[in-house]
Formats: structure tokens, sequence, C-alpha cells
């Protein structure tokens, strides 16, 4: 037979429950300041159904009454250097937060409201309805609320999306070098989702200070934990990726604060992340005023269950109890919200002009303007004010024979020696002589506590990345061993990252660089060669950059580094061993924002492209010597940053355009490059648009179909002999 040998998880999992001598240990204001915030929040969400069931809530009114006792709890200790984040049933977290951070000394619930918390009240609701003075303008509304002075850094409408970039938060917080901690809120369904698990395994993997603060409420929408899960003690997973772990009633906000108290002594004192479970129940449905009995996925009877530990309740028994306030001292503390609500929805509401008594709508005035509505998409690009710009014609320093790749690894070298917010990660960066191409040669030796080497898991050290962005004392650049590995992080890249500066008021910048490279002609095949530009053309929020020179290369990461946009600097696998002329001491200059380069003149047809196409379509031009072709190589890609400018004068010249790009004829750039063009100088066309892409399907590993799927200078030359036809 076989030995078996138990083995125990190294990190401790414990259980806390209270006893009434702890609730007689506490101190008197502590008790005081979780009801004043437990009544205020609870109050705050009965009047946002009130308006959801009135019409008022454009869109979902995701209430968090019956687990205020987890977030008042967990935050109330919380200093407002450190930093939360939740998810989309985020209400009772981000008013639990501010009301710390305006008041860490706590709120005597028998004094009236201050000042400071009825303003944070009524911009808290305006957000939520959708109103021009909300934190976001109103872009944000019910699902992402945010105040980063207070340490609210946004909640989150993507079940699990969030996780990550506290993540980033967290590596901010330790590597300025402060105790501060990061806490990101997420459910039951979320401890399922593979970005919080990614992020399970990276946060204990570098010790971050990040707590996963999950709000065990037993239902994802309709569906039971127990159904989804063999574990339905969530907290279970910490242990298994060797993170402390504390289950706890949620119901009871001292037993939360005494859990969360352990667990902030742990993450301040450098020995990495914490899991606190709170179990807590949503008295309602996922969205709007019934309860889940009225949709038959719970009984009444347990609804009664759960509403008899309510939080509230708990608390003024137990201050009831000790004497420190009387029953009517209580009654009094939630009449006080109740005209506090009352007071606030008079600045944002008003009778309905002819309408039922008592019908009401939003004041007029209140609305956004609908000018608004593209404003802040992204940045307005003034941190160039100052910049080294210049291009090869005004470039004044020595030039010689380089390297593609040695530029790449040069540029960063040389922006991490000058600017310590610079930070690199993602796989192998840190090994391998420079990662599996060269490109971080030499950096970590220099850098090593910014060069950081990450777990295989894009999903997780992008969020992460996005965090760091966010947080804005440092720059991350993500590098992505091929293009196609940007679909496992989609979710960040596109419905996080790229929309943040946006749906949070456009104020915030979002200084991030993604670095990754095209293997097509490498016989990667189908999941390792793509082209991702066309595709991120159609994601507002991100820059795009596509250097095809070595000199192009230094001056366009540069300026990436600069922008405090979201930035993609695309690379190709064909020009990391070509040679062409690049800087020999001058690594500082940024090329203009939107300025594409004329790589060759000409008056026959105006050839658009970029990467390295750009040198096919020089060969092919140089193949069909009766076609007088002018290349415009477009270097800026996206449609913020395209220089119509350039490819207006040369269409008006030739009247006549062609666009090259190797990659997939269903993902191509140039789609919409040519619909824009045909709308834009329509006049001036004598010919619809050419294209040339390649073909539908993704390249293969046969040498031969590979060949077939993509375009190169051959397919550019077919295509200028047809245009000399017309």
């Amino acid at each position: 037979m076989p030995e078996r040998t138990p083995l125990d998880p190294a990190a401790e999992w414990v259980e806390l429950v209270t006893t009434d001598a702890d609730w007689d240990a506490a101190e008197p204001h502590l008790l005081t300041s979780m009801l004043s915030q437990l009544v205020l929040i609870r109050t705050f969400e009965e009047f946002v159904l009130e308006l959801a069931g009135e019409g008022l809530i454009h869109g979902p009114a995701h209430s968090s009454i019956g687990q205020e006792g987890g977030a008042v709890g967990s935050i109330i200790g919380l200093t407002s250097q450190d930093t939360v984040n939740g998810s989309h049933r985020g209400h009772h977290q981000f008013l639990a937060k501010v009301l710390t951070h305006l008041h860490p000394e706590g709120i005597d619930p028998t004094k009236p409201w201050p000042e400071d918390v009825r303003a944070v009240v009524l911009k808290s609701l305006a957000e939520i309805c959708g109103l021009d003075r909300g934190f976001s303008h109103g872009r944000g509304g019910s699902m992402h609320l945010k105040w980063k002075e207070a340490g609210a850094i946004g909640t989150n409408a993507i079940v699990g999306g969030g996780v990550p970039l506290a993540a980033g938060s967290a590596w901010a917080h330790r590597h300025a070098g402060t105790d501060a901690v990061s806490v990101t809120y997420f459910g039951d369904g979320a401890a399922n989702i593979g970005s919080t698990l990614e992020t399970f395994n990276l946060a204990a993997a570098w010790k971050l200070p990040l707590c996963f603060f999950i709000e065990n409420n037993q239902y994802a929408v309709s569906t039971s934990v127990h159904e989804a899960t063999g574990e339905p003690r969530l907290s279970a997973r910490g242990p298994g990726f060797g993170i402390r772990s504390w289950k706890v009633d949620g119901m009871n906000p001292l037993a939360v604060h005494l859990a969360m108290r352990q667990a902030l002594a742990h993450m301040r004192a450098g020995d990495g992340p914490t899991v606190v479970e709170a179990d807590v129940y949503r008295y309602f449905h996922q969205n709007g005023a019934f309860p889940g009995s009225s949709f038959r996925y719970r009984t009444r009877e347990e609804e009664a269950a759960w509403r008899a530990r309510d939080p509230i309740d708990q608390v003024r028994g137990h201050l009831a109890r000790r004497g420190i306030l009387s029953d009517d001292d209580i009654d009094a503390a939630i009449a006080a919200a109740k005209a506090l609500m009352a007071d606030v929805g008079q600045v944002l509401l008003e009778p309905k002009p002819g309408g039922k008594p008592r019908e009401r709508q939003i004041r007029p005035a209140e609305w956004p303007d609908p000018a608004f509505a593209n404003v802040g998409v992204r940045g307005d690009l003034s941190e160039f004010a100052d910049a080294p710009l210049a291009d090869r014609d005004t470039f004044s320093g020595q030039l010689a024979e380089t390297k593609f790749i040695e530029a790449v690894a040069g540029v960063m070298n040389r922006r991490m020696s000058t600017d310590e917010r610079v930070v690199v990660m993602g796989e192998d960066v840190h090994r391998l002589n420079g990662g599996t191409n060269g490109a971080t040669r030499g950096l970590k030796d220099a850098f090593p506590d910014r060069i950081l080497g990450t777990p295989i898991s894009e999903n997780a050290f992008t969020g992460l990345g996005g965090g760091i962005a966010l947080d804005g004392r440092f720059r991350p650049v993500v590098e992505f061993m091929y293009a196609d590995f940007m679909w496992v992080a989609a979710d960040q890249l596109f419905n996080q990252i790229a929309k943040a500066r946006h749906m949070f008021g456009g104020d915030d910048a979002v200084p991030i660089v993604l670095r990754s490279k095209v293997a097509m002609g490498t016989g990667y095949g189908s999941q390792h060669s793509m082209d991702p530009a066309g595709v991120f053309a159609t994601a507002p929020g991100w820059r795009i950059v596509a250097p095809s020179t070595p000199f192009d290369y230094v001056g366009l990461m540069n300026s990436a580094l600069r922008c405090n946009d979201p930035v993609l600097v695309l690379e190709h696998v064909d020009l990391y061993t070509s040679v062409g002329e690049g800087p020999v001491d001058d690594l500082d200059y940024c090329i203009p924002v939107g300025k594409a380069a004329i790589r060759r003149t000409g008056s026959d047809v105006t050839v658009l492209t970029y990467l390295a196409m750009t040198n096919y379509v020089l060969q092919a031009a140089q193949q069909v010597e009766d076609v007088d072709a002018e290349v415009i190589d477009l270097r800026w890609l996206d449609r913020a940053s395209i220089d119509w400018d350039t490819i207006g004068e040369s269409i008006k010249k030739t009247n006549n355009v062609l666009i090259a790009e190797q990659g997939a004829v269903g993902t191509s750039y140039g789609g919409w490059l040519a619909d824009e063009i045909q709308r834009r100088f329509f006049d001036w066309l004598d010919h619809p648009v050419q294209r040339v892409t390649g073909g539908e399907a993704s390249p293969s590993i046969s040498k031969v179909l590979e060949r077939a799927a993509i375009a190169q200078a051959d397919e550019v030359a077919a295509a200028l002999r047809t245009v000399s036809r017309y």
C-alpha cells in the first residue's frame, strides 16, 4: 500500500466569530461611526430604489441593501491613501470609502450631518442619475463610481474586471515605498472568473498588499453559490494560492472590522495579499426593488432569516445595550439621514409639469450638455508642449546603420535611465538576455526592481499594468510576446484600459504602453501571427504606432512613453534583424503624434501602408517601373492620430489610392481606412480605393500555406499593375 501523508496549506485559513465580549471591548466612537455610515448608506440606497421605481434612474440600480456591514466594517479602518475598487454593486463600498476619507475620526450620529457629507451624497446621487454634477459628469452612473482623491478608484460593471486593476494599485503603493494597501471587492460570481484567479496567483507571487474581499451574497443573479462551485466557502481559494484568508459573518460589521484589522496588519507588514470572505445577503433582486423570492429563486423564509441578522439592527442593539446611544438617539439619526436624502433630492428633482401629484422629474439644468458625449475619449496631448520633437528631416544628431532590435532595447534603456516612473512587465522579459527577441537586453541588470517577469497570465498582468497607469505615479510598459495574446486580455485592453478615461469623466490620464509583435512569416501558425491594428482601430481610447525603421522606433517609442493615453506599439519580426539609419547619441527626440512619413514620392498612385509592409511596398514600387507610386508610411494608425493632411495632399495629386497591409482581410486595418478616404476625398478620386490584404484565413504552419495567406511585395506589385490599367 502506498503511504498517505496529509498536506496542510502553508497559508492560514480561519473563521472569525465575535462574542458579546468583543462588542463590549469595542470603542464607543467606532460603533457610533459604524452606525452613522450604515444608516446613511441604507437610506441612500432606499432613495435610489425610490427614484428607480419612478423611472428616474436610467439603467440598472444594483442596490446593496443588506450588504452594508461588509463594506462599512472593512473600510472604516482604512486611510485615505488606501485604495478600493469594486463591482457593479458598489454604492456601499464607494460611500463607505468617501465618508471615511472625509471624516477618518468618525461621524457622530447625534449631530447634524456635516456639509461635506451632504455635498458628497449629492454628487454621488447625481452620478447615479447620470447628471452633470456627478463625479464623472453622469458618464459612469450607478456602476462606475470613482473619486480618486478619496482612494475610491472605480467600481466596475464587468464581473471580476476590476480585480487586476486593484493589483496594479497595490503594486504602485509598495513600489512608492508606502504601507498603503488596495482592497478589491467582488462577489461569489467573480470568484470563479479567470481574471480573479489569475490575479490571486500574481498577487501571491509578488507579495502585493492586496486584499481580495469577497462579498458572498449567496447568489450570482439567481444562481446559488452552491450550484456554481464545489466549495461554497469561497475563502478556501486563498490557501490554494498561498494567501492568508479569513471567513467572517458579513452581517456583523464588528466581526468584519476585526478580521480586516488582522488582514491589514498582515499586508502593511509586507507579508503579501489576503482574502476576506464576508457572508452577506442582498435583500433585493439583482436589480430593482423586488426581493429574490418574487422571482422564485429564493424563499421568503430564507430572506426573513437573513433580515433577522440585519447589520444596522445588530449595531443598534449593542449601542443600546451598552448605554452609548438610546433608541430615541438612533431613531433620530435615521430620521436625519432621510431628511438629508430628501434635501439633496430637492436639488436634483422638481415636480413634473402637468404630472400627477408627487410625480417628479430631473431638473433640466442638471443634465450634461450633449456636446460632452465624445469629450475626453483621449487626452489633448498637452504633455507634448515641451517635448523635443524631431523627424528625419529635422534631426540634427548623428546617425549610423543600426539593427532594429538594438533600437528597441536602446531607447527603453534610455527612458528607464532618465525616468524612474517607467516599469516593464511581461513573460520572460527578465530572462533569455532580453526576452524572446532581445528587446529588453540588459535592462534587468540595470533596473532590477522595474523589469518584472510575469506568470503566463495576460489578463492579470495587463490589468495590473492598467491599474499602475491609473494610479498615476508610474508609467507601465506591458509586453505581449505575440499580438494574438491580446484576445486573452481583451477585457482589460478594451473594456477597462481603453474606456477608463472617458468613462470616469475624461480627466484622468491612462499612461500605459503595450508592446507586441506581428509574427507573420515565421511559421508560428494561426494563433501567433495576427496583425491586430484593424481591431485596435475600432477601440476609442487607444493610440497605435507602427514603426518601420530604427529611427522611427526611437522617436515613436519616446512619444508613446510621453503620451498620457494608452498606446499600442506594434513591432514585426521581419524588422528585428533589419538594418537602417538610427540615432547614435540622441535617444530623446519624439516624433510628433499624428505625423506620417513619405517614403517615396510619386504622381500616379498613393500607397498607404505601415509596419513591415512598408519595405515590401517599396520593393514592389521599384519592380513596377511604369507606375510612379507615392508611398506613405502611416506610422500613427488610430483614428485620432492619422495624418489626414499628408494623405490628403497626396490624394489630390494622384487621384488614386492603394492600401497595402499583410493581415487577414476580415480583421484588416484598411477596411475602415478605405471607407473614411472615400467619404473624405470622394471628389478627388478617379477610381475606388484599392486594397492589398492577406487572405480570409489566418496563416498556417505550412510554409507554402502561410505564404499564400499573407501579402508581401508580389501582391503589391500585382495591384500596382492593375492600377496602371485604369
